[in-house]
């Protein structure tokens, strides 16, 4: 008799004991976020549980994390099984679905994996570039820019180091996030081939250049000496490709300044010392055109090459004031005159 009780209790004992997990458990699977509005994760790399708890507890996504590493727990979530990307957390979902969302190869639940915009509309150079990139997508800046200058690349894509630059047309694409190096550069190729249509092409050797590099190589001169008033994009294009057609050197300022890398950046009086540096770029040095672009040049500035303005400048200044706009000429008597007022302006603003 008494051990049938001592089994009956046992039995009630363990009865007790799942209603009471089953109770608990329930309560955690149904414990639910705290973020109020859709909240985007970017994780580059595969996170282990405890990291993607304390991800979600600094993102303001869960309030406790002791509770959410019990859930994890509960689903038996395993660190390898996790994966980093893009994901969206929609406001107040259950826990529990927002963690098995970060299961490899998931769908859905917590983890929504989109598409990222990838943007890098002031990059100098292909170093800017790869390091603008790979805040967006999973590959790091190193391994985009050696794969952008190996020579094997370079050969596939038939561009020299100096001419790979052209190759980029800056602007806000989609991409995956999971994209690496080499994807990055066809999706980039891609657009590049889309560019240039027929009629494009056609335009290229109407202005007298021989190639899709020499182009965007004119239009990031250009660019570089007026970035504010767009409108004299294609008078400064025409102005450029009137001295390459004469034989004149081109004497752009930016060039120069290219050559000397960042060290310029806050430098606002370029000196003849800054002028007179030994480069292959340095247009004060050089006849034609530099061998590359000397910044990544959005598309629309290469079309105003394409699509110069049919003029007889060879010159341009400044205009004294603070306008960003220049004075024209043909004449080398006006652009001193032109100069000395520029000068004289710049003197009383010191």
């Amino acid at each position: 008799m008494i051990k049938k009780i001592g089994i009956g209790v046992f039995i009630l004992a363990l009865v007790v004991a799942a209603l009471n997990y089953e109770t608990i458990t329930g309560w955690l699977f149904s414990a639910k976020t705290i973020n109020t509005t859709e909240a985007r994760l970017l994780i580059k790399e595969d996170p282990t549980v405890e990291e993607l708890v304390d991800i979600l507890h600094a993102k303001e996504i869960i309030s406790d994390k002791e509770e959410a590493i019990s859930i994890a727990q509960d689903l038996q979530l395993k660190d390898d099984e996790l994966e980093g990307g893009k994901y969206i957390i929609a406001p107040k979902g259950k826990i529990k679905d927002v963690l098995l969302g970060f299961k490899r190869g998931e769908d859905g639940k917590g983890r929504d994996e989109v598409l990222v915009n990838v943007i890098f509309n002031t990059c100098r150079d292909l170093n800017d570039v790869a390091k603008s990139v790979s805040v967006c997508i999973a590959a790091d800046s190193a391994s985009l820019f050696d794969y952008m200058v190996a020579p094997e690349t370079l050969s596939k894509y038939g561009f020299t180091r100096e001419q790979m630059p052209a190759i980029i047309l800056p602007k806000q694409y989609e991409m995956e996030f999971d994209t690496n190096a080499e994807d990055f550069l066809a999706f980039m190729a891609s657009k590049f081939k889309e560019f240039w249509t027929e009629e494009r092409m056609q335009k290229l050797r109407l202005v007298g250049l021989s190639s899709q590099s020499q182009a965007v190589t004119v239009a990031s001169i250009v660019y570089s000496e007026q970035g504010k008033v767009q409108d004299e994009w294609p008078i400064i294009a025409g102005l450029y490709l009137n001295r390459v057609k004469k034989g004149m050197k081109l004497k752009s300022d930016p060039t120069f300044k290219f050559c000397w890398g960042h060290e310029l950046d806050n430098v606002q009086v370029l000196t003849g010392k800054h002028r007179d540096i030994d480069c292959p770029y340095n247009t004060y040095k050089i006849n034609g055109l530099p061998p590359g672009p000397i910044c990544i040049t959005p598309a629309k500035v290469v079309d105003a090459v394409l699509n110069r303005a049919d003029v007889d400048y060879i010159y341009m200044c400044a205009k004294p004031d603070y306008s960003g706009e220049h004075n024209f000429t043909a004449s080398d008597t006006q652009h001193i005159k032109n100069a000395k007022a520029y000068q004289k302006w710049i003197r009383t603003q010191i």
